[in-house]
């Protein structure tokens, strides 16, 4: 009965709407306990020979008058539970969802993109089923059994009932027992099915690598190995699941039985009548679906605690980025301060950043190269807030980044990494998504921005081409030029280019930095890469070497020093000119 308990804050808040439905669950078990006698008296009647033509309309009636009340109140329980349960649902996947979109990068490093998916479906359908048929299991099972029971005692004979009643103890027995079972069973099968739902969310996501390497059979064996894996531990659960009905048969069984063999005596002697034991019989197979019920229920809460305990959890995850309750509500602006120390990532004994520092003014740019592996995106990641436990401060506009509100500094801040994400929708929607009120012509202007207006008119629905899952219809240079016309829509004080321009020629290129110098003469720019090209024109270049700072200052400058840049930037130019010459 503990999920009940721990679902107790819903059902304090939405205690109406279930007193509702209990109340016609109750009144649907009262009506319930009319037709059986009236079928009953109509049975002594045809055996005492004294039914008659109108007082069998009138248990005919009576019995109308029963169906038509129960069909309204059942109607009030069940529109009353189910929509309570619908209600919980919704609850937990608006917290769900929203706690997703509050967690950090450690939390998704931590929790597959398939095990999330499972605990936002499977895991909250079974919670939503605790909410709605375990409340009817539980309380149908106490009120149907309950008015029944006393009905059968009351109008027919209480030594008869107690006889037939003597097996139900067993039911209690064997539920609880075979709901221990089944809670184990159904956690790891929740398990399973979060394996087995991140290995296709995988699978489906890498299709292109995967064709590309021709990995098709080895995926797919991988793929039935997991889905065989996932049938046996399911088999477990089945098979528990499937011993309820059998042992609620079982006593049922018992029940019957005995009801026949003493019922029948009491006939023969003359304890009670025919019709009474018609009407017993009746009662008896009104207590199958409570017994049922009961069985029913175990197996609903066991699966619905575990779910419960899966999700709780996720919940209990504490996001490492504090968003201050107090903090800066204001937009940064302003000169940038870098000064870390050292930069570990979580989980990583490896140190990632050491000695990190510069300091950028407003409107100024800055350019940041090295070897892959050097530590360029990993800057970028601490002034975008992913992670906090570095060692030192990035103020902005003289403020600690960390005192801002989140909701105030990252949405002055555009980001716009090498793979960004498109969303399956039109071009103009995804430039747009920043700001779903802007015009057509702020559209198309950052659009010409990013050197992108051309090739939209080029195609044939514009702006109202659908770029597919993650972008599949458009070439890289494409995704990463309408990713930067998205950043420039917001007009973001710091523009952040990790290797956004990785995709394009070096004309292109060439284009889209000379349209940013111009447009954002006032407004800070960081762009790492790995074509020096890129940052050439930057105020001040750093080198970084094993989260190192090794070089730093001006395109000239760094020439002069004869170092990693200066080759680097010799030997790139030289495969441009040899390019150049090839075609």
């Amino acid at each position: 009965m503990s999920i009940f308990l721990k679902l107790g804050w819903y059902f304090r808040r939405e205690w109406k709407l279930y007193l509702a439905g209990v109340i016609g669950l109750i009144l649907t078990a009262i009506i319930g306990i009319v037709p059986p006698r009236i079928i009953g008296n109509v049975v002594d009647g045809i055996d005492q020979h004294t039914l008659t033509a109108r007082s069998l309309t009138v248990y005919l009636v009576i019995i109308a008058a029963a169906a038509i009340g129960q069909y309204l109140t059942r109607y009030l329980w069940r529109n009353a539970i189910w929509g309570g349960a619908a209600g919980l649902e919704r609850t937990l996947r608006e917290r769900l969802f929203w706690h997703f979109m509050k967690m950090d990068a450690t939390f998704y490093q931590t929790y597959r993109t398939g095990d999330l998916m499972a605990h936002a479906t499977n895991d909250l359908t079974a919670i939503e089923r605790v909410a709605g048929g375990g409340i009817l299991q539980f309380a149908d099972s106490i009120i149907t059994g309950g008015t029944t029971l006393i009905a059968m005692m009351m109008l027919i004979d209480w030594r008869l009932t107690i006889i037939a009643v003597v097996p139900f103890p067993l039911l209690a027995v064997v539920s609880w027992y075979l709901g221990q079972k089944i809670h184990v069973a159904f956690r790891a099968s929740q398990a399973a099915f979060s394996r087995l739902n991140n290995k296709a969310q995988e699978s489906i996501s890498g299709i292109k690598v995967i064709k590309a390497l021709g990995q098709e059979k080895a995926d797919v064996k991988d793929f039935n190995q997991q889905i065989d894996q996932t049938i046996k531990i399911n088999r477990r659960v089945n098979i528990l699941d499937s011993l309820f009905d059998p042992a609620i048969t079982f006593i049922i069984a018992v029940s019957y039985a005995a009801t026949i063999v003493l019922g029948g005596l009491y006939v023969t002697h003359h304890v009670i009548t025919i019709g009474n034991l018609v009407s017993f019989i009746t009662y008896l197979g009104m207590m199958v679906w409570p017994m049922f019920a009961v069985g029913m229920l175990f197996n609903t809460m066991e699966r619905g605690n575990a779910s419960y305990d899966r999700v709780m959890d996720l919940l209990n995850q504490k996001s490492a980025i504090v968003d201050q309750k107090h903090g800066l509500a204001q937009r940064p602006t302003g000169d940038i301060d870098y000064q870390v120390k050292q930069f570990n990532y979580p989980n990583d004994a490896g140190t990632s950043l050491r000695n990190v520092q510069f300091q950028l003014k407003a409107g100024q740019t800055l350019g940041i190269v090295g070897r892959v592996g050097a530590g360029k995106s990993t800057v970028m990641k601490l002034i975008l807030r992913e992670f906090d436990n570095y060692d030192g401060q990035i103020s902005y506009g003289g403020h600690d980044i960390k005192s801002y509100a989140l909701d105030n500094f990252l949405p002055a801040i555009g980001y716009v990494p090498q793979d960004s994400f498109l969303f399956s929708n039109t071009i103009r929607e995804n430039i747009r998504f920043a700001d779903p009120t802007v015009s057509q012509a702020t559209v198309e202007a950052v659009a010409a921005k990013s050197d992108l207006s051309d090739q939209i008119a080029g195609m044939t629905e514009g702006y109202d081409t659908q770029v597919g899952e993650e972008g599949i219809s458009l070439s890289g240079g494409q995704r990463q030029r309408l990713a930067i016309a998205r950043a420039l829509l917001i007009n973001p004080e710091l523009l952040i280019l990790d290797d956004a321009l990785s995709a394009v020629d070096a004309e292109t290129e060439a284009e889209i930095l000379a349209n940013l110098k111009a447009e954002r003469a006032d407004k800070t720019t960081i762009i790492a890469a790995h074509r020096l090209s890129s940052v050439m024109n930057a105020d001040e270049i750093i080198v970084l070497d094993a989260g190192e700072v090794v070089e730093r200052g001006t395109h000239a400058e760094l020439m002069q020093q004869h170092g990693w840049y200066a080759k680097m930037f010799t030997r790139q130019q030289l495969e441009t000119k040899v390019e150049g010459a090839v075609q």
